[in-house]
């Protein structure tokens, strides 16, 4: 079994309610089982700031899913949740689920790259990946995630734990 971390994130719609049932949706895929879940935060918009906030949080599975396999399923349960394919990158979705770490792998090709090349800028993701395991570490920077995120200046990445 391989452990990952996945960053769940909606902006449209029942938002938190997308993340759910985003999560709920995986938690039914056979060799996927979740072993942790981060609190749910609204999060200002990153690069296309003309845009409403987002729900992010993040999950730890265990799967015997091969990285691929598991985007491929990833992307499946995005497009049932109704994400459509958008020309405005960084847009509004229904539904993101991004795979941020896999194991200590580092990986790219034409559809995914792992880690995820913005996780270490994004405080939308490093925060709730913090609620699991703050120490856990970037295969390719070496660094923590706590470490990572308390090195986030940027001050238009607003985020607020939701109650």
């Amino acid at each position: 079994m391989n452990t990952v971390y996945i960053a769940v994130g909606s902006n449209l719609g029942d938002k938190a309610g997308n993340c759910d049932r985003g999560i709920e949706a995986l938690v039914k895929t056979r060799g996927v089982t979740v072993t942790a879940r981060a609190k749910m935060y609204k999060t200002a918009p990153v690069d296309f700031i003309e845009q409403d906030w987002f729900v992010n949080t993040a999950i730890k599975v265990q799967t015997e899913l091969e990285p691929l396999d598991l985007l491929k399923c990833l992307k499946k349960i995005e497009k049932d949740a109704g994400r459509l394919k958008s020309d405005i990158r960084f847009g509004p979705r229904v539904l993101d689920m991004d795979i941020i770490f896999y194991e200590n792998l580092a990986f790219k090709s034409d559809t995914l790259e792992i880690p995820h090349p913005r996780m270490h800028k994004r405080r939308f993701v490093l925060r709730p990946i913090c609620d699991i395991d703050p120490a856990a570490m970037h295969p390719t920077l070496k660094q923590s995630v706590k470490i990572l995120l308390d090195r986030i200046e940027d001050p238009g990445q607003d985020i607020v734990e939701l109650l």
